[in-house]
């Protein structure tokens, strides 16, 4: 993919320079950057991500630049305007840690007990921290991504309560709703951004313009709430999809290039290091395959990090499943499976207990039917993926592939997250899942981009335009 003009305009001063705070793997700031933003510097508190953000971001194009590992609330920020060349303004970007907030962080922190619910969850005020350093930075504009559930924080709505918070300090501060899959990512996922303006007033014309429109008009979770979201006076509503624009991509559109790994569930499991090489199963068969394999210009002739987990006993299951299937379906045939066991090798679950208990705990997951229902999903290559998250780290049962019976491999959960297949991620399986899950999809941080320079562009424009027009007046 070629640069776009807004690379030209900042070799001229035009855009300002970008921090990323709280930047994880670099997702973020990769969109900014393949805009032709200057990406100064970032932070996160997780040393591999920010290895795997240094890398792509600055070391790989033989850069002198780190993102800092550090914990923001200590950390000296001056550290990370080194780079700036003075006469540039400040973006700082950022996605303060959603735990507290989404549903499966405040799921997993009540089961540590009482004291551990999220809204007694540190990180659910690390907002302040993002507050306080655009602030300490001087920055001229700024953008906060969080998830959707940051609308109800024990009753807070968080991003209306930090756009008042940047407007008591002199700022101007709206919020929105952004969808991926309407910025050509294969994926559905909704998240919020708050966008901050030191000096200039921010319109409906800083948001992105979706490229894509849902199949089948689908409403998603976000969409139905646009109209309670209005009640919030800073509330920026987006721009919706037009009739005339291409569907979402799908999940067979992202991925159906890529190397085959598993073909059945009775073959030996092959672990495949993320540093390995593989060659492009066929040549690119749309316009997103295109993007993935050359978003620099050149052509990428093969791939890393196509390595997937060792879930030896659900194989089986995952062949039997069918797209859109969830653990309940998965549950069904797990016992139709044990039952076949049994038939063939003549068990009686009466009368031959032990052997059958040790048979059943072979074949059938011991999960609960109520608590994993939709912890389980089977991809439909016809559809964008749902949400990848951070859980992926610990197994990838939320992301079944759609026609081999396996999870999704790290090089999967990177396209339909819209990472390019140059992105390289030098770490361990978990951390890179970790970091795809937790990422900022880079096709919809470039939406993003683009269409901030553009209203910072016309901004300028028409303040020079005022300023020449009071001059002519004063002559």
């Amino acid at each position: 993919m070629s640069r776009s003009y807004l690379d030209t305009l900042n070799n001229n001063g035009k855009l300002p320079q970008v921090i990323d705070l709280f930047s994880g793997c670099g997702g973020f700031s990769y969109g900014f950057k393949m805009e032709g933003y200057d990406i100064i510097g970032g932070i996160d508190i997780d040393k591999s991500a920010t290895n795997t953000a240094s890398y792509n971001l600055h070391w790989k194009e033989g850069m002198d630049r780190d993102h800092y590992c550090d914990d923001i609330r200590s950390f000296d920020l001056e550290k990370l305007k080194v780079d700036t060349k003075g006469n540039e303004s400040l973006l700082v970007i950022g996605g303060p840690p959603c735990q507290a907030y989404s549903q499966i962080g405040r799921a997993k922190l009540k089961s540590l007990g009482e004291d551990r619910v999220h809204t007694k969850d540190q990180r659910g005020m690390l907002f302040q921290d993002f507050i306080k350093s655009v602030q300490t930075l001087d920055a001229d504009i700024a953008v906060m991504e969080n998830v959707l559930e940051a609308v109800n924080y024990g009753g807070k709505n968080i991003p209306h309560l930090v756009c008042e918070q940047f407007i008591e300090k002199g700022y101007d501060a709206k919020w929105t709703i952004l969808n991926a899959a309407d910025y050509g990512v294969p994926q559905v996922r909704e998240r919020i951004f708050v966008i901050v303006s030191k000096e200039k007033e921010i319109t409906n014309e800083i948001l992105p313009i979706p490229t894509h429109r849902p199949i089948n008009n689908k409403k998603t979770q976000g969409s139905k709430r646009v109209r309670n979201f209005k009640q919030s006076i800073y509330f920026l509503e987006p721009h919706m999809p037009q009739t005339h624009l291409p569907y979402w991509v799908s999940v067979n559109d992202a991925i159906s290039d890529l190397p085959e790994l598993f073909k059945d569930s009775k073959q030996k499991y092959q672990s495949y290091p993320l540093n390995l090489t593989f060659p492009y199963k066929n040549e690119p068969l749309n316009e997103y395959q295109k993007i993935m394999r050359q978003w620099h210009g050149g052509s990428q002739p093969q791939i890393t990090g196509h390595g997937y987990r060792r879930t030896t006993r659900d194989f089986p299951i995952f062949e039997r499943m069918k797209p859109g299937d969830n653990y309940l379906k998965a549950s069904e045939i797990a016992e139709d499976l044990l039952r076949e066991r049994c038939r063939v090798h003549g068990i009686d679950p009466v009368k031959d207990i032990e052997v059958f208990k040790k048979e059943k705990k072979k074949i059938v997951p011991p999960y609960s039917k109520d608590k994993f229902k939709e912890k389980w999903k089977k991809l439909d290559p016809e559809l964008p993926s749902h949400t990848l998250v951070a859980h992926l780290s610990t197994d990838t049962y939320s992301h079944i592939h759609p026609w081999e019976p396996r999870g999704i491999s790290v090089r999967e959960a990177a396209r339909i997250q819209s990472f390019p297949d140059d992105f390289i991620f030098q770490c361990t399986m978990g951390d890179a899942y970790k970091q795809i899950g937790n990422a900022v999809p880079p096709l919809l941080a470039k939406a993003l981009a683009s269409s901030i320079g553009k209203w910072l562009i016309k901004q300028d424009d028409k303040n020079k335009y005022q300023k020449e027009q009071v001059y002519e007046l004063r002559r």
